[in-house]
Formats: C-alpha cells, sequence, structure tokens
C-alpha cells in the first residue's frame, strides 16, 4: 500500500462510510443490496442470549485524501474457540483495487486478533454472528488474497436459494399440512415476545449455543408444539434480512412433517417482506430443502485457516 493511504482504526463515526464504501465494493448484487444490514450485524459484539463466550471486534479502515473510506476490515474472536480469529469482511472500492490495500488490511486484522490472544486465523463464519459462511467463490480476489496470504482450504460450505415469487414451491400453502398436525395434536404457531425465550433455550438444548443465540436474534421465528412441549423451530433474518435458519425440529417431532410447514411459513414471510429469494445458509440436508422449498444450490464457499 502506497503512501497516498493511511490505516487507521474504525471508529463509530465512521461505521456509516464502511457500509455506503460496501454497497459499491461487494460485487455480487444481493452481499451489495444487504450492506447496512451486513455492516450493523458484524459489528455487534457479544454474549448474546443463549450464546457461549463472547465475541471481542476489531475493525481498521484505509483513508484516501485524508478522510474517504476505500478499504475496510472487520474482524473478531470466536465464539466458540476465543483462540481463533476470524475476519468476517474485507472490502475495497473498486477505483482502489491492486494497490496493496487488501493485503494491508488483512495483516492488519491478523495483528490486531494476534493482541487479543488468537493463535489461529480464519476465514469462516464467526457463527451466530456472520454475513458468510466463508469466501463466495465468486469473490476471486478474495480467493487470491487468501491464498497468497498463506491461508489454506479446508472445507467447502453452500447456500441453498428459494426462489420466493408467487407461485413457486417455496410459497405453497400449509393449510392442510397443518390440519393434519393439529390431528395429531400439534399446533404451529408465529413466535411472540414472550415465546422467545423459551425457543432460545429449546435451540441451545437440542442443538447448540449457537444456534440459541441466532434465534435470539431473528426478525421472525414459527414453532411446533405439543402438549405444552416445543417440537421444533424455523426462524429467519438473524444473519441477514435474506437468510432463513436456522430451523430444528426434536426427534419426537421427526417424520410427522412439522419441518416443511415450518420451513414455509418462514419463506412466506421473507415474502411478504418484500424478498424476491430467500438464502438457505450453510446447509446440511441438501435434499429436504429441494423437496420442500425448491431450493437449489447456489452459492458455493470456500473455508480458509491458517495459524499466525
Amino acid at each position: 500500500m502506497d503512501h497516498a493511504y493511511q490505516l487507521v482504526e474504525l471508529t463509530p463515526d465512521r461505521v456509516p462510510d464502511v457500509a455506503a464504501l460496501c454497497r459499491v465494493a461487494l460485487d455480487l448484487p444481493d452481499d451489495a443490496a444487504e450492506a447496512d444490514a451486513i455492516v450493523e450485524r458484524l459489528r455487534h459484539p457479544g454474549p448474546l442470549p443463549g450464546s457461549a463466550g463472547e465475541r471481542r471486534t476489531t475493525g481498521w479502515v484505509v483513508l484516501a485524501g485524508g478522510s474517504e473510506v476505500v478499504g475496510a476490515v472487520l474482524g473478531s474472536t470466536g465464539f466458540g474457540d476465543v483462540a481463533v480469529g476470524h475476519v468476517d469482511l474485507i472490502a475495497v472500492h473498486p477505483d482502489h483495487r491492486r494497490r496493496g490495500i487488501g493485503r494491508a488490511l488483512l495483516a492488519q486484522a491478523e495483528s490486531a486478533l494476534a493482541d487479543l490472544g488468537v493463535g489461529a486465523m480464519a476465514l469462516v463464519g464467526n457463527a451466530p454472528v456472520y454475513a458468510w459462511p466463508g469466501v463466495d467463490v465468486r469473490y476471486t480476489a478474495a480467493v487470491c488474497l487468501a491464498e497468497a496470504s498463506g491461508y489454506e482450504r479446508q472445507d467447502i460450505a453452500w447456500n441453498m436459494t428459494a426462489d420466493l415469487t408467487p407461485g413457486s414451491p417455496a410459497l405453497a400453502p400449509t393449510t392442510e399440512a397443518e390440519a393434519r398436525l393439529a390431528g395429531a395434536g400439534v399446533a404451529v404457531r408465529r413466535a411472540v415476545a414472550a415465546d422467545v425465550p423459551g425457543l432460545v433455550e429449546f435451540a441451545a438444548a437440542h442443538f447448540g449455543p449457537g444456534w440459541g443465540a441466532e434465534v435470539s436474534e431473528s426478525a421472525g421465528i414459527h414453532y411446533a408444539v405439543r402438549d405444552g412441549e416445543v417440537l421444533g423451530f424455523a426462524s429467519w433474518g438473524s444473519s441477514r434480512p435474506s437468510y432463513f435458519g436456522p430451523m430444528g425440529t426434536a426427534s419426537a417431532a421427526r417424520g410427522l412433517g412439522v419441518g416443511g410447514v415450518l420451513l414455509r411459513r418462514c419463506l412466506r414471510d421473507q415474502h411478504e417482506a418484500g424478498l424476491a429469494s430467500a438464502q438457505i445458509g450453510w446447509v446440511g440436508p441438501v435434499p429436504f430443502y429441494s423437496a420442500n422449498a425448491g431450493a437449489r444450490i447456489e452459492r458455493v464457499f470456500f473455508l480458509y485457516r491458517k495459524a499466525v
């Protein structure tokens, strides 16, 4: 990075400038459209209700002309493992690329996180607070930066996309399925504020504290209950407005069709919120989402790590 630029720590007054930068620096339209929500989410410190551990954050920007934010990096210590540092976001303005800014930002984030005691770095989503599972393979410059900086690809993750336009399988009615569940004593409900602590507890107990924390931050939750016992839940809008998940069902509910109903109820919420599609993040059961929402694998991510 040449002397025309200045690398400084991110201060709260520059957070709106980082969001504005991301609106032009995130090359994929879905990411650029949610730039403000992404930056707000990634700036969230820990702890969160239901989570294990505390997330400490660091942020740095590169200035041109003393005031224009042309590059930014956000990082954090791991919720699950405080010895691992995460690079949550790195962005460089298109007009200022290939000048060493990305490399300087990455090195600064590594140094700042090392000062917080981490012994390894990851370009992996720091769930429950993350915007991507890893580096989207279409961000070629980011892939090149990671591999030139000594990161090793450890795994691959993927999102599935659910079409939310009228007539799509994701918006298929759930009325008949809910009636069948009611016949088996299962009620399906939209969560209200008073329901959330119990659902956070259920998610944390059955699927881990990270899921509990994501549920606590969700924009919407639907759940199934029988005889006062929660059988499953589905949520959306925790990581990003367009993201669905997490969702999970207790073993006692599997095979009843609870999951498909909860999934489509959430996707209907996202449609009503004005979204034309939803991202099912960090997917495990691909056949389930394909069968119940017509979802397809679309976004693929490389997950990188290195020692520091």
